[in-house]
């Protein structure tokens, strides 16, 4: 690491769908200050999902503002600024810079049927070869296409179609541009970092082309903070910005995706699960049922391939409010946390691998490594030996199960898996995933892992760093905990309760249509 001036601070954006953070870091990745500000959005019974522009600005300015006021000197000892946000979705942008109406987040289901056709059309497995993406509502292509066809007034009045932090970074800069991962895994090529005209053809926007932004590459180029956005924010003007890559891949990079070895992955195990392999692109491996993503990291010819499941710790969280909700018809009232602090004490009291659970407890049905909207959650060995304890063990070996599925559709069993989500402070959790999946588990202590990769790339914008390797060794590294190899005693329990869960999740379509069906009835 080389010093940058007297300046000793970088600040990483993270501007997710429900809370913008603004974190300090100093430039050798020590987290110091940390702000927040919560972030809005509306539904309607269309299916649409939109946020605010100007109060998403608003917000992250104000985040910045509270962590001026929490980190001393902040403004003067900044020397670089890097962000990132949610990810997919469209934030489109008139002639005048100003927002045409709110954003379309990645959560608006409105292309549903749209991205449906078009994912049939004999255009589509070129569109997935170019791309190695799935195409699926969340996405701008799938949006704009809607849009193109539903209300192309809308896309008349835009000059740019913008994502969330590229709209931030025009707001910090003044420039419009995004980045090559959302740029490639939408309308380009992950190979070659650019748009694509064969994609852009497969969703029928060839005529819309003039309302992709130039590509910008943050690790190598950056513009500095307007003189605007350092009155709203309370930042330098000229302090060097930073367009990071989307936020799934920086949360990744800042929890060990990518630190040099080969064979590498990292699950983010939240509400979803987010399964992240890093590769380069000749190893990337495309399934047959198209989906995924394959995602540009900031390293020379390094992808992250993608598989992510709807639901991971959603449906703890459901068979815990059950549990709740019968104990207070017995005038007990625990809460969800009351109930997570025992997770581990009931766990150890179960078989491992003994029954088998879909966890596809979401309304949305699953996306990963299979996208089918009627799949639903559901358990197979039940018998009358069986209580809440052996349920919840069969929930939690579900999700190392989906965790899996997902690995082997992209190639199979990465050689080390790098775990950061709240749920892996659960060491059964953990022994489970590391089961199931047949590979050591490593957990990053990093708090704000995507705060801090959008900020390892400002590092690198700035020289801080020679390239992303040597920012990763300070920032990362040192960060990882011990190994922890699977349990040899019950890995074979796992890969066999594992092929069954395949066999049973690929005979169960026929069954969840009937049930959609019976419920529509």
């Amino acid at each position: 690491m080389e010093e940058h001036s007297n300046k000793d601070l970088i600040v990483g954006i993270d501007a997710g769908t429900s809370v913008i953070k603004a974190v300090a870091f100093t430039v050798g990745g020590y987290q110091i200050g940390a702000a927040a500000r919560t972030n809005r959005y509306v539904t309607g019974e269309d299916g649409r999902v939109e946020q605010s522009m100007t109060q998403t600005w608003a917000d992250t300015a104000s985040a910045l503002q509270v962590l001026a006021e929490n980190v001393k000197g902040l403004a003067s000892r900044t020397a670089a600024i890097g962000v990132t946000g949610q990810g997919d979705g469209t934030w489109l942008v008139d002639r005048q810079g100003d927002p045409v109406g709110n954003a379309w987040l990645w959560l608006d289901s409105r292309a549903a049927l749209l991205t449906e056709r078009l994912s049939h059309a004999e255009t589509d497995p070129d569109r997935f070869a170019a791309t190695g993406t799935g195409l699926n509502t969340c996405q701008q292509g799938a949006q704009m296409a809607y849009m193109d066809q539903h209300d192309p007034a809308l896309l008349d009045r835009a000059r740019t179609a913008l994502h969330c932090k590229d709209w931030l970074y025009y707001q910090l800069t003044g420039v419009l541009a995004t980045d090559p991962s959302e740029a490639s895994f939408t309308f380009g090529n992950f190979r070659t970092r650019d748009y694509d005209s064969t994609v852009i053809n497969a969703l029928g926007l060839t005529h819309r082309r003039s309302l992709l932004p130039p590509i910008l590459e943050g690790t190598a180029a950056g513009h500095p903070l307007s003189r605007e956005a350092a009155n709203a924010t309370g930042m330098r003007a000229g302090t060097p910005v930073s367009l990071g890559y989307v936020d799934m891949v920086m949360s990744a990079l800042g929890a060990g995706l990518h630190t040099g070895e080969a064979g590498t992955a990292c699950s983010a195990i939240g509400s979803t699960g987010v399964h992240l392999q890093s590769r380069t692109t000749d190893q990337v491996v495309l399934n047959r049922e198209r989906t995924g993503y394959s995602i540009c990291l900031p390293v020379a010819g390094q992808v992250a391939q993608v598989q992510t499941n709807m639901a991971a710790t959603l449906n703890i969280d459901w068979m815990l409010d059950v549990m709740a909700g019968l104990l207070e018809e017995f005038g007990q009232s625990p809460t969800r946390c009351d109930l997570m602090t025992h997770l581990d004490v009931w766990l150890q009291q179960t078989t491992p691998a003994e029954i088998l659970y879909h966890p596809y407890i979401s309304e949305a049905g699953e996306r990963g490594p299979f996208l089918n909207a009627r799949a639903r959650a559901g358990f197979i060995g039940l018998s009358a030996r069986h209580g809440f304890k052996d349920m919840l063990r069969g929930v939690v070996d579900g999700i190392a199960l989906a965790a899996a599925d997902c690995y082997a559709v992209m190639g199979g069993t990465p050689r080390e898996l790098r775990l950061s989500g709240g749920a892996v402070r659960s060491p059964m959790l953990r022994a489970s995933l590391a089961a199931a999946v047949g590979a050591p588990v490593r957990v990053c202590s990093r708090d704000e892992a995507g705060a801090a990769g959008c900020a390892m790339m400002a590092a690198v914008s700035i020289g801080a760093y020679p390239d992303m390797d040597a920012c990763v060794a300070d920032w990362v590294v040192p960060l990882l905990g011990e190994a922890e190899p699977p349990d040899s005693s019950i890995m074979e329990r796992y890969q066999i309760l594992l092929s069954a869960y395949r066999e049973a999740r690929e005979a169960m379509p026929p069954v969840w249509a009937r049930l959609a069906n019976n419920k529509g009835a």
